[in-house]
């Protein structure tokens, strides 16, 4: 049985456990070539998503509820996280090596992100939206965070028409091994740096647009 400490292992190895659906609980390792990583840069943000977050009500958090944000993203027609990867996520976050967050529109959820953490790498896992833009948005706060706590590596694992229109690249396995062992050797705390609010991070954004 795979335990979470074999989960943190394989991914400091560059790999990474999913199943065929919600309904198998056997877990299978993947380890794509090439990997889908997410510069931490800001990352792009179109015109329309820049002109959205200037509009005003939106804001993020930690996420409160870990497991809901895990639940929330399994919960879709077809989805690779099955309940034996909620337990470990879950464990994983009890032991600071699984963080979240959610993003609100006018104090509504609007969309969050979940993801393993060790060392200064980030694998992002998995997104979702109950309102219009909000992974997108939940991926701008992202990103930001990260880079406010010191953050090397924003892993995506694969590569998706999402993740591309908002900067996301491949790099070669063997590229991408270097990054990641260059960022497992330096340990910031994700926790010590305070979420920016819409305005700062619409500041971010435009700076560097």
């Amino acid at each position: 049985m795979l335990t979470a400490q074999m989960l943190l292992s394989g991914y400091a190895r560059g790999i990474f456990p999913m199943a065929a659906s919600a309904e198998d609980d056997d877990l299978h390792w993947f380890e794509p070539d090439p990997r889908g990583i997410l510069p931490l840069g800001p990352v792009h943000a179109s015109r329309s998503l820049r002109r959205d977050l200037r509009l005003g009500g939106w804001s993020a958090r930690h996420a409160t509820d870990f497991d809901a944000v895990v639940r929330r993203c399994a919960d879709r027609d077809t989805t690779w996280i099955n309940q034996p990867l909620r337990v470990l996520y879950r464990e994983l976050h009890q032991s600071g090596h699984a963080h979240a967050l959610e993003v609100f529109k006018h104090g509504r959820l609007a969309g969050g992100i979940f993801g393993v953490v060790l060392g200064s790498a980030y694998f992002g896992e998995s997104m979702f939206s109950t309102q219009t833009s909000g992974s997108r948005m939940a991926l701008l706060w992202m990103d930001s965070h990260l880079r406010r706590s010191g953050f090397q590596l924003f892993d995506t694992q694969y590569l998706t028409q999402h993740l591309a229109s908002m900067g996301g690249i491949e790099i070669p396995r063997q590229i991408y091994r270097r990054r990641l062992a260059q960022a497992l050797s330096v340990n910031p705390d994700i926790h010590a740096a305070a979420l920016p609010d819409a305005q700062a991070l619409s500041q971010e954004i435009t700076q560097t647009s």
